[in-house]
């Protein structure tokens, strides 16, 4: 088999409806823009496609291919993905490519090999299990008194566990943390996540109120560049740190961070850690240590990791709305089930043409192709928004 023909697409995706926002100094919920898909088609007959969701990535996504991707895969076999993999780091060498694009060609593979063997991509990564519990993750809400509003919400809902991203502000987002435990009570797991707000002074005040309260994690409460402030900050905090989510560099990164005693959970996902190769890698990597590997983020390809990697705990839902709204897919008893496939396919939401709408998601099964479920945004046939036709390269 081999790759016959490499197309980009530039897909109009809505912002969040209602919006959202994120702690104080970052970017909120993303507004209408324009994200890039790739299709890998092979010469028999067997396709594989990936979505980069980050506002402004099908421009990207179509010059890169363009310009120096497109070239590499032509003719490549597509189940060397290794080789593959190994490829694009040499490509990135020179070309210093954007982190997500670093993992856009491997899940495209990944999503390919599932549609080759007629089975979801996490069974063909090595299936641990068919369900797992979903943790309620918030946005940033206004007060402590919302956040134990959304809190008790939650819990109706039927969400095992809850993570906070607040505002941060140490001494107030410790209070609030404070506040919610006294509210939950003892026994139900909470997490924190700092959104990389804090220097190490900071992160060690908010991380005693987080140790003294019972969190389970504490995650990324300072920029990831610097392995010393996490090692300096495991040192003087009791509270386990959730660590190397946004850092360059996948496993290897991953890795130096477990070397330093720093971890005792790894954040791991395809868009971030290099597409499910870079992923399982740093699964297998954290489980040598007996560390737990968590998948980031609320998205169709980490379901796929949540039910392939045996060492995680919870798949990750995030709640931005009140009231309060179930994340698609999640039960009332806040299970995720293992999605159906074949392969991976394309989350709902964007306005794909035509031509994709054959692997978009149904997110309730993980099923792949068109949806006339009404809550399944872009599950059924689009048209292409005026100026976002597809770019082939």
């Amino acid at each position: 088999m081999r790759i016959t023909e490499v197309e980009t697409f530039n897909v109009f995706a809505p912002g969040a409806n209602p919006s959202f926002v994120w702690r104080d100094g970052l970017r909120g919920s993303p507004p209408d823009r324009e994200v890039g898909v790739i299709r890998l088609r092979t010469d028999e007959g067997v396709d594989g496609v990936a979505i980069a969701p980050r506002r402004g990535s099908g421009r990207i996504v179509a010059d890169a291919f363009a310009h120096v991707l497109r070239d590499e895969l032509i003719g490549a076999d597509p189940l060397q993905r290794e080789w593959l993999w190994h490829r694009i780091w040499e490509i990135d060498r020179t070309e210093e490519l954007p982190i997500f694009l670093l993992g856009l060609i491997d899940t495209a593979l990944w999503d390919l090999a599932g549609r080759l063997y007629g089975a979801p991509t996490w069974e063909v990564l090595g299936g641990f299990r068919r369900e797992i519990p979903a943790y309620a993750s918030t946005s940033t809400f206004a007060s402590t008194a919302e956040y134990l509003d959304v809190t008790t919400q939650c819990i109706e809902l039927g969400y095992p566990a809850l993570k906070l991203h607040a505002w941060g502000d140490a001494r107030r987002d410790a209070e609030l943390c404070t506040a919610v435990r006294e509210h939950v009570g003892s026994d139900y797991p909470l997490m924190y996540d700092g959104s990389a707000a804090f220097d190490l002074p900071d992160a060690v005040y908010l991380g005693d109120a987080l140790a003294a309260a019972g969190y389970l994690w504490y995650e990324e409460p300072i920029r990831e560049f610097s392995i010393t402030a996490y090692k300096w900050l495991a040192d003087r905090v009791r509270v386990p740190l959730n660590v190397a989510e946004t850092s360059d560099g996948a496993h290897m990164n991953t890795g130096d961070f477990i070397a330093s005693g720093c971890a005792a959970y790894v954040r791991t996902s395809t868009e971030l850690r290099g597409g499910f190769t870079g992923a399982m890698r740093i699964a297998h990597l954290a489980d040598a240590y007996r560390l737990r590997a968590e998948p980031h983020g609320p998205t169709i390809y980490a379901r796929h990791l949540c039910m392939a990697i045996p060492n995680c705990t919870y798949y990750e839902s995030l709640v931005t709305s009140n009231p309060v709204e179930r994340e698609v897919g999640v039960s009332a008893s806040g299970m995720v089930s293992a999605p159906i496939g074949p392969g991976v396919g394309l989350e709902p939401g964007p306005k794909y043409p035509d031509e994709l709408a054959q692997y978009v998601v149904d997110m309730s099964t993980g099923a792949v192709g068109p949806s006339d479920d009404p809550n399944q945004p872009g599950g059924s046939p689009s048209e292409a928004v005026p100026g976002m036709t597809p770019a082939r390269t």
